[in-house]
């Protein structure tokens, strides 16, 4: 049964959102100020859905705490704001998704759901796969359907990231970030347009490889390929 930290000062909203995930079969610990929440982070939390404007400070201030505790912990922002520059930022601090109000609740269960299932999945290792594409992360090989898709060093790391983070929006900034190595080979912002279009060639152009445009990319289980 999953741990959810809901920060939400809307009572309205915050009641809606732990009745379903009540009926989900989660347990929701709602909080209305950053304080409370502080106070309810702990290590059985496995999901924090986090508004961006609270009566003592910003949800962006509380996502870095969350992060600073647990990189690895997911974070959903639920929230008014619906501008580019604020969308960026909270993708960019490592936020899995960023869902703007008023929205239905059954879009949030699925977004939930997806966030969940990846988290999982992170824990698993040796295999990635998103639709017919997959990916042996032991071995650094890729197929499309039973057949290998030959790629280079670059595109295979940027399908590692674009898979270990399926149905997330990541920025460009946060692409380029990941696909610095430990080596310290940088990768600009026209390096990365161009192993993003040889990546798709060799897939086939896949639809699971979203363009999100002003933000970045995301791939998603779609169940198609083309």
């Amino acid at each position: 049964m999953p741990h959810i930290l809901l920060l939400e000062d809307d009572e309205t909203i915050a009641f809606g959102i732990r009745c379903a995930m009540e009926k989900e079969g989660s347990t929701t610990v709602w909080c209305r100020t950053l304080k409370e929440a502080e106070a309810c982070l702990d290590g059985r939390v496995e999901l924090v859905l986090l508004d961006l404007n609270l009566p003592d400070g910003s949800g962006f201030a509380f996502c870095s705490q969350v992060k600073a505790f647990d990189e690895t912990l997911p974070v959903i922002f639920l929230t008014v704001r619906d501008d580019e520059k604020d969308i960026v930022k909270g993708l960019d601090m490592g936020a899995d998704d960023y869902i703007v109000k008023p929205f239905l609740l059954s879009v949030l269960l699925s977004r939930v759901r997806a966030v969940l299932r990846r988290s999982t999945r992170a824990a698993e290792k040796g295999k990635l796969t998103c639709g017919d594409i997959s990916m042996d992360t032991e071995k650094m090989k890729a197929y499309l359907g039973a057949e290998e898709v030959v790629l280079t060093a670059g595109e295979l790391r940027l399908l590692r990231v674009l898979m270990e983070n399926k149905n997330q929006a990541i920025t460009r900034n946060r692409l380029l970030e990941l696909l610095w190595d430990a080596d310290g080979n940088f990768v600009n912002d026209n390096t990365l347009t161009v192993t993003m279009k040889r990546l798709r060639e060799k897939l086939n152009n896949p639809k699971q490889i979203q363009t999100l445009r002003g933000i970045g990319y995301r791939m998603e289980e779609t169940g198609e390929n083309g």
